[in-house]
């Protein structure tokens, strides 16, 4: 069984441990991190996935149940006829806040360590937020859960998706979408709420979750590409990791030009992917200011204007150009698009199929295949909060949170 490394696992210092509370510490990790991916497990069944013996299962899980990162349940899933076996699970009372930044809205979910969306708020913008402004805005959102936060679960953190360039310390380079340069985001969040934070591009974000618990499960090599009103964005999971690049910045998929001398994009550059496939053009079209991604599925599946068909097949046909180049260029072994991208798929399942094992060079020997992203709109409900549980994730001994009284 395949366990995705925490995302992103910050770098390791010396901690001083003897070679065998080491040892310890990564045994704990291995099962805290093989029920927070896979759910509740049979002590036998987490034995099977990570090798160890049953008084080793048993030591680590009590460990993890007195530290409050685990729970036993009445039942697991044994694969065999018979009584149900005790399962053990991540304690949903562990969480972590996910916070999403956009142009037209900031959105914080409260999601718990077995992946439970426990709440979620959201505000509204007519525009773009200053860094500032977003930080007010989503100190004052937690401040509304706290009454609920604090008789009910223990925070660990918390992670932010930003629609831009964000290096390893949670500094924005450039988020054009938003208007933010320079911007170091986790420390400003992190003072206004007063827990650790920490931010990195949505599409990377998005990724690795869609890899954990989406159509990437058990998939070694993965390219994700997402899409909404504020741009592309893409991850690639090779090897069962995120492909970070220089200072955390690979993934701009959406800066690919795929018609040069076209549509001027953000970046100053003409004939962008996310320059010439947009969903705003299509909304425009339908007459419509904003819809979801299971609104416009719903739209696009009825709709008989010819104007609106026509630019759905054109952006079919980009990203058809972008899909084949992609390929190409990283030998994936599943496509997965999400949002609008997603919808696209929908719409134009064997013309897009057709770009990824057609088209490119050496098809006749290679498999690949396009995938629409199993999470929909609930991936970044829950993706970044993965940011805030990777330390927790790596050393449960030292980063468990305390309970009350404790």
């Amino acid at each position: 069984m395949h366990v995705p490394s925490p995302l992103p696992l910050s770098k390791r210092q010396p901690t001083g441990r003897t070679t065998n509370e080491e040892v310890r510490q990564q045994n704990l990790a291995s099962v805290l991190q093989l029920v927070h991916v896979d759910g509740p497990q049979s002590r036998s069944a987490i034995g099977t996935a990570t090798g160890l013996n049953r008084s080793t299962v048993t030591g680590l899980v009590t460990e993890l149940t007195e530290l409050g990162l685990a729970v036993e349940t009445s039942t697991a899933p044994t694969g065999r006829v018979g009584r149900p076996s005790l399962g053990v699970a991540a304690d949903d009372a562990v969480a972590a806040l996910s916070v999403r930044a956009e142009p037209d809205a900031v959105t914080v979910s409260l999601v718990g360590l077995a992946g439970t969306v426990h709440s979620r708020v959201r505000h509204d913008l007519a525009g773009a937020p200053s860094p500032r402004r977003f930080a007010q805005i989503t100190s004052s959102l937690v401040d509304g859960m706290r009454a609920d936060i604090d008789r009910h679960y223990r925070l660990v953190g918390a992670g932010v998706a930003i629609p831009g360039l964000v290096d390893e310390a949670g500094t924005v380079l450039v988020a054009p979408p938003l208007r933010w340069k320079r911007e170091h985001i986790a420390s400003r969040l992190s003072s206004a709420l007063g827990m650790p934070v920490a931010a990195a591009n949505d599409a990377s974000v998005g990724a690795m979750a869609e890899a954990r618990f989406g159509m990437g499960r058990g998939i070694e090599n993965m390219l994700y590409m997402a899409g909404s009103t504020t741009g592309i964005g893409g991850g690639l999971i090779f090897d069962g990791t995120l492909l970070r690049g220089t200072s955390g910045f690979a993934g701009e998929l959406g800066h690919a030009v795929v018609n040069p001398g076209g549509t001027k994009c953000t970046c100053g550059r003409r004939g962008c992917l996310e320059a010439e496939l947009n969903p705003h053009r299509v909304l425009d079209l339908l007459g419509r200011r904003n819809l979801d991604e299971d609104e416009l599925d719903i739209e696009l599946g009825v709709v008989r204007n010819p104007a609106v068909i026509a630019e759905v097949a054109r952006q079919v046909d980009v990203l058809s150009i972008a899909l084949t180049n992609f390929v190409n260029a990283f030998a994936p072994e599943v496509v997965v698009l999400s949002g609008y991208l997603g919808v696209l798929l929908a719409t134009s399942r064997e013309r897009l199929s057709n770009a990824v094992r057609v088209e490119p060079v050496g098809a006749d020997g290679r498999s690949v295949r396009l995938e629409r992203a199993h999470m929909r709109s609930h991936l970044m409900q829950i993706a970044p909060a993965e940011l805030a549980f990777a330390p927790l994730l790596a050393d449960p001994a030292a980063r468990a949170p305390r309970r009350a009284g404790h």
